[in-house]
């Protein structure tokens, strides 16, 4: 038991406690300290590979009877404690008014993160004027991904600085407002083509119809940004005229998933979140895709047909980029999701508006003009990295797996 010099001068004790994690720890040192009528202003605890860190603000009693009632139970567990003055403890209020009770959570994702790139985020934190309260690695596969709890500094200053130190080291970066919204029911609406799955549609159907030089052509602009999206993806279906509407169910049938696609919606599903998909694809193919998925709503185009042939036109209004956003916020309020509570994933020109009106707009392995616009962006090639912006870990994901397979 180490006790500072002069601990006993200050009402308020800073107590921490390590060594071997074990059960009943934590029971038997609040009953110590009930026991000496002790307050706890405060509690964190982490355990990192069977170790215990325990800090405890506490208010009462002088250090030599903290440090008697503490060493009845340190003592029989191994463990070691430390007492320091902190001087008056801080009001709630207080706390408020001085930015710390301001908390943001910085998610840092990358194929490998080590004490370089942790380093820099840290760095830019601390250039922001906030600390760092916590870190949590959120998993080690198919990225290494952590959560950091931020407190203190200007929201938007956190957030330019860290993206900037992420920049410098080809790391993913989010940076959102912490709170118990983040485990409330959530839509998350994702775009398809090169989102939910790989390729797009348009391009595998003009394959077939022998034009695809020239979709290719159009649809590169078009997600670039060069080409207004309504007018060409009329150009582009125009040239499918007189396809076979039969290859419409094999084109969707061989359509290859993105990586971590079915561990995504499966996850959402299971915590209740509302999914949804919004297309400038075309509801023939996706239709399929998304009833095996399970995903809830769908707004795409209708392509026009005649006899067994496509006629070359659409059916319907467009589902362009406006027609995407306003999708996004019917969808939301047919669910009961506020706006601040959905997600938007997206890769296009056309998924700007989206991505804009979400709470959270991702950009996924987006084009330059899409990265620049969106709250955050990932270009990892596995589209169940989502979770992990949303505070799910590795290991919960895995555990919910274990639990479905035994039921």
């Amino acid at each position: 038991m180490i006790v500072a010099p002069g601990a006993g001068a200050g009402p308020v004790l800073l107590v921490t406690v390590t060594g071997p994690d074990q059960p009943a720890v934590a029971a038997a040192l609040m009953q110590a300290l009930a026991d000496i009528s002790a307050d706890v202003r405060d509690v964190e605890q982490v355990v990192v590979h069977g170790r215990l860190l325990l800090g405890l603000l506490v208010e009462g009693p002088g250090a030599g009877a903290l440090a008697a009632a503490l060493t009845g139970v340190t003592a029989p567990f191994g463990l070691s404690a430390e007492i320091r003055p902190v001087g008056v403890a801080p009001h709630a209020a207080a706390l408020v008014a001085a930015g710390d009770g301001d908390s943001q959570l910085v998610t840092v994702l990358a194929p490998e993160l080590g004490a370089t790139e942790l380093g820099a985020v840290a760095g830019a934190v601390a250039e922001a004027g906030a600390t760092i309260k916590r870190i949590v690695q959120l998993s080690r596969y198919p990225v290494t991904s952590y959560e950091l709890q931020v407190r203190g500094g200007q929201a938007g200053e956190v957030r330019r600085l860290v993206t900037e130190a992420a920049a410098c080291h080809s790391l993913d970066v989010a940076v959102q407002r912490d709170g118990l919204h983040r485990r409330a029911k959530h839509l998350i609406v994702l775009d398809v083509d090169s989102t939910l799955v790989q390729g797009e549609v348009v391009d595998l159907l003009a394959e077939r119809a022998g034009c695809q030089a020239e979709v290719a052509a159009i649809t590169e602009a078009a997600m670039a940004g060069e080409l207004e999206f309504g007018s060409a993806l009329r150009e582009r279906v125009a040239l499918l005229a007189g396809l076979d509407t039969a290859v419409l169910a094999d084109v969707a049938s061989q359509l290859p998933l993105m990586p971590g696609a079915r561990t995504l919606i499966r996850t959402l599903k299971r915590l209740g979140y509302a999914t949804a998909v919004v297309s400038g694809g075309f509801t023939e193919i996706i239709k399929p895709i998304t009833a095996e998925l399970g995903i809830d709503r769908v707004a795409a185009n209708r392509l026009g047909v005649s006899g067994k042939l496509l006629d070359g036109t659409l059916v319907g209004p467009v589902i362009d980029r406006a027609g995407k956003a306003a999708a996004l916020v019917r969808f939301a309020a047919e669910a009961g999701v506020p706006l601040e509570r959905t997600v938007a994933v997206g890769d296009g020109a056309n998924d700007l508006d989206m991505l804009a009106v979400a709470g959270l707009g991702i950009a996924f392995n987006a084009k330059p003009l899409v990265r620049h616009a969106a709250d955050t962006a990932l270009n990892v090639p596995y589209l169940d990295a989502i979770l992990f912006l949303l505070g799910l870990s590795r290991h919960e994901v895995e555990a919910a797996d274990a639990a479905e397979t035994l039921r």
